[in-house]
């Protein structure tokens, strides 16, 4: 199949890039993504604007995704909207939405040069620099998103609602809950207390919706990029927050509030120098709370894609045993209700 697939994408960047031939030097999967594939790409291009060597990545659907996710012609138009508002993400070049080249849709992007996993940029203080700064830059970068506002004929894909973003959220999860095999009181409490404390719909922003350690990359420097923008959409900018502060994405390392990596106070400063808004402390626990629901929901969708054997994956299996303690950690939050 790598083969089959190397020769197609060949063909096509050529094609896309105006050149005389492309031949990859170097060509092969790259490791993590449960949702999507991504393939590393060293192109030698001969011809064309592009002439020389070009380091790419080609970003395809996986066998099999979550619902919610972005097709791959979505994920693109988001990138594309972050790169023109300033964000720090690899820059998009071309889409191919046809199933032809690949059987799958996909993108291709600039490589950007760094490391993503969350475990071990939490762990190796080497990456990222100064971690004071790339706390603050992390929190200016996710304002740049957040200046992104609709109406935006280029993400007119992205479902509008008269609803509170909370509310809206809430709708959804319990939804899924409900026509779900096995239950989960815990998740209907926690559903039940957000319901009971949402917050009014306030400004609507794009929001990230995975913005945390693990979705962008860091050299020994600092930030190289913004990635995964799967699950993007019209939102609470307060969500985002929460999401990045959640204890659950803090890879062993609670005590560093902001994404494991630093202090909350170096990220809301990061967020404020750009956005000009302060932060309800308060607020950003709500949408933490709302954080742990979220991604337990999704932990139970990925443990289904493995137990139901439509994709046999140990990280999908994985994932779907973090459900209890994400359902305590909702509990430990909630027991003053």
């Amino acid at each position: 199949m790598s083969e089959s697939l190397r020769s197609a994408l060949q063909i096509y960047i050529a094609q896309r890039a105006e050149a005389e031939a492309v031949e990859f030097s170097e060509f092969r999967l790259l490791s993590g993504g449960a949702i999507q594939e991504n393939w590393l790409a060293v192109a030698n291009v001969s011809g064309g604007p592009f002439a020389g060597v070009l380091e790419l990545v080609i970003r395809a659907d996986s066998p099999s995704g979550v619902s919610v996710s972005h097709g791959r012609a979505q994920e693109f138009a988001l990138l594309k909207a972050a790169f023109a508002a300033g964000v720090t993400v690899p820059e998009p070049l071309w889409l191919c939405s046809e199933t032809q080249v690949i059987g799958r849709p996909f993108f291709v992007m600039r490589k950007v040069d760094g490391l993503a996993a969350g475990h071990a940029v939490v762990k190796d203080t080497r990456l990222g620099g100064d971690r004071a700064a790339l706390t603050f830059r992390l929190g200016a970068e996710l304002a740049r998103i957040h200046s992104i506002r609709p109406p935006r004929t280029d993400l007119d894909f992205l479902p509008s609602y008269d609803q509170a973003p909370a509310l809206q959220a809430i709708e959804r999860y319990r939804a899924f809950l409900d026509q779900h095999h096995s239950s989960h009181p815990a998740l209907e409490w926690g559903l039940r207390w957000l319901e009971q404390n949402a917050p009014p719909r306030g400004e609507i922003v794009l929001a990230h919706r995975d913005f945390r350690t693990g979705n962008y990359m860091v050299d020994e420097h600092g930030l190289t990029a913004i990635l995964d923008w799967e699950f993007a959409g019209w939102s609470d900018p307060l969500e985002d927050i929460g999401w990045f502060c959640a204890r659950c994405w803090r890879f062993g390392a609670p005590h560093l509030e902001a994404g494991g990596i630093g202090a909350r106070s170096d990220f809301y400063r990061g967020y404020q120098s750009v956005s000009g808004r302060a932060i309800d402390a308060e607020q950003v626990r709500y949408w933490e709370v709302m954080a742990h629901l979220n991604w337990a929901i999704i932990a139970i969708q990925q443990a289904q894609r493995h137990i139901s054997g439509e994709e046999s994956s140990l990280l999908l299996a994985l994932t779907g045993h973090s459900v209890p303690e994400l359902e305590y950690q909702i509990l430990c939050m909630t027991e003053a209700a």
